[in-house]
């Protein structure tokens, strides 16, 4: 605008000029005229060519600014200006390639992220969720709304609650209360030049129990089938010779021998049958029937213990496809266990609600250093315990896909929780 100012005045003052000094000479006037005319014109043309570049630099920062990669320019025939439009289209391409390629990257990233079996959150500047995969919200059991834009410690998760107290890029092994182990690394990541936060969850309780089974399968196995053909056929002597025996006393103590082969027989039996638990056979069962009868089950030992059952079930029934029989054995084993830990006046209490049981009892608290081991295997603080109870109570829920947990309250009360959706 200036440039233009500029060439209408300075053609202004010799317009007036040529007059000043030509006004008695027409034909010079004319022609003076007739020149500047022809200036004025040959600088607006000027102007025009001299702005050509700035309109392009500007439609180029415009089109870059609303990030549309698409507008390219056409070469004008202007040596200077077609090689800054030459210029200007090679970085349109390098930019929308950048940007398809990123973008690619990142929908690849999304379906790999939302894939993953591992759980994945993502935290902004200020600590808050701001993404979580479909693994996370499955293992936290946790809609997804639930978890965004709120802090760890907000979202009231055992697991998360111990969030801040990681230490980062440096993987660590958490077990919650019952048989969950999970693997956990905090981590962080640059996003626009600061760090942000990200928490992989990886649940190892399915790997871990599926090797540990496959370590001591194999063994009981193995010694069962031992045991049993040996007492088998050693026992089939014994019945043969005891008949035979001159006095009743020696009879007697070949009985006795029998006995305990035959207990033996049995105790190997049941390691067995740890290992070759069946798949549910699951039927729709109303589980206040199923809470009934195992209360029935066990009221006669509760009384000769002096220890008060109390069985709390809703109105409505609770349906759900069950295996009766192996879902009866975990109660009986939950119970037995309740019970054995209970003097007189103590109590157990069993709840069945919508969507959880709980066998709950005042007994003896948990030990500390068995927290943390209750599920391990053959583990048993019974002098004549065999630690299979437990384990079959994990198996038998784990195949059903029920959660739960076992451990002792700070007021006291010690409580078998199983959930399931």
């Amino acid at each position: 605008m200036r440039y233009l100012l500029y060439l209408t005045g300075l053609h202004l003052t010799l317009a007036v000029l040529a007059y000043l000094a030509f006004r008695e000479q027409p034909i010079w006037l004319v022609g003076s005229e007739v020149v500047l005319l022809g200036s004025l014109f040959i600088g607006a043309d000027m102007y025009r060519t001299f702005r050509r570049p700035g309109q392009y630099i500007g439609s180029g920062i415009e089109a870059i600014r609303d990030k549309d990669f698409t507008i390219k320019f056409v070469p004008t025939g202007n040596r200077d200006v077609d090689e800054l439009i030459r210029v200007y289209n090679l970085m349109i391409d390098q930019l929308r390639q950048e940007r398809t390629h990123q973008a690619e990257q990142q929908s690849f990233l999304d379906k790999l992220i939302d894939a993953s079996p591992i759980a994945l959150l993502i935290f902004d500047y200020d600590g808050r969720i701001t993404s979580a995969n479909p693994k996370a919200t499955t293992l936290l059991r946790r809609p997804l709304d639930t978890l965004l834009n709120r802090a760890p410690d907000e979202v009231g998760h055992p697991l998360l609650s111990q969030f801040v107290r990681l230490p980062t890029d440096h993987p660590q092994l958490v077990q919650q209360t019952g048989i969950e182990r999970y693997r956990v690394l905090r981590a962080t990541f640059m996003d626009r030049g600061f760090a942000r936060q990200f928490l992989l969850i990886e649940e190892l309780t399915a790997e871990l129990i599926t090797t540990e089974k496959n370590a001591y399968g194999k063994v009981i196995r193995m010694m069962a089938h031992e045991v049993n053909n040996s007492i088998g056929a050693v026992n089939s002597i014994m019945h043969t010779l005891t008949p035979e025996l001159p006095d009743a006393d020696s009879q007697q103590a070949m009985r006795v021998a029998i006995a305990r082969n035959d207990r033996l027989n049995g105790f190997m039996r049941r390691f067995a049958d740890v290992v070759r638990i069946p798949p549910p056979a699951r039927t729709r069962a109303d589980l206040r029937d199923v809470v009934q009868q195992v209360g029935q089950l066990m009221g006669p030992l509760a009384l000769k213990q002096a220890v008060t059952v109390i069985i709390d079930v809703p109105d409505n029934p609770v349906y759900l496809p069950v295996d009766v029989g192996q879902l009866e054995q975990v109660l009986v084993n939950i119970v037995k266990n309740a019970l054995e830990a209970c003097v007189a006046h103590n109590q157990v209490q069993i709840w069945l609600e919508a969507h959880r049981l709980q066998v709950s009892n005042n007994g003896q608290p948990i030990p500390a250093d068995l927290v943390n081991r209750l599920f391990d295997p053959f583990l048993s603080t019974k002098a004549t315990g065999q630690g299979v109870g437990l384990m079959i109570v994990r198996d038998i829920l784990l195949n059903h896909g029920f959660a739960f947990s076992l451990k002792t309250h700070p007021d006291g009360w010690t409580v078998f929780t199983i959930n399931w959706e």
